[in-house]
């Protein structure tokens, strides 16, 4: 069988404005296409263009878990810590500071699993309309 040449050897110059070229690369780095080339060369083919598609509600949510996130990992070190000194404690007073300490970060702890609870409500909200 003879196999067919796709090797692409035509060039086609074209000219654009400024603002014709911002459309055009706005309008590029919203598909899903990996080099220019071949965005334009399927949008003057009419050949079909996949574009990304972001839900915002979605990527909201996905910000402010991570942040939680790292609240959550932050105040899990600080209880470690607070662990490993109560095994070297040897007097009572500094037995004392550590259970206010703990106390303190117990609050912290709360506070954040309160937060992340309220926005996976949010969003179980917005994905059962």
């Amino acid at each position: 069988m003879k196999e067919k040449n796709t090797n692409r050897i035509k060039w086609v110059h074209l000219r654009l404005t400024t603002e014709e070229m911002n459309l055009l690369q706005r309008r590029f780095e919203k598909s899903l296409c990996p080099k220019l080339s071949d965005f334009a060369r399927k949008n003057m083919l009419g050949k079909p263009v996949i574009l990304k598609y972001r839900n915002q509600s979605v990527d909201d949510f996905i910000l402010e878990i991570s942040r939680l996130r790292a609240d959550l990992n932050a105040v899990g070190n600080n209880y470690n810590q607070m662990v490993k000194k109560l095994h070297t404690l040897q007097q009572i007073p500094e037995f004392r500071d550590w259970i206010y300490a703990c106390l303190e970060q117990k609050e912290i702890l709360f506070d954040s699993i309160e937060k992340i609870k309220n926005c996976v409500l949010k969003l179980a909200e917005k994905w059962l309309q």
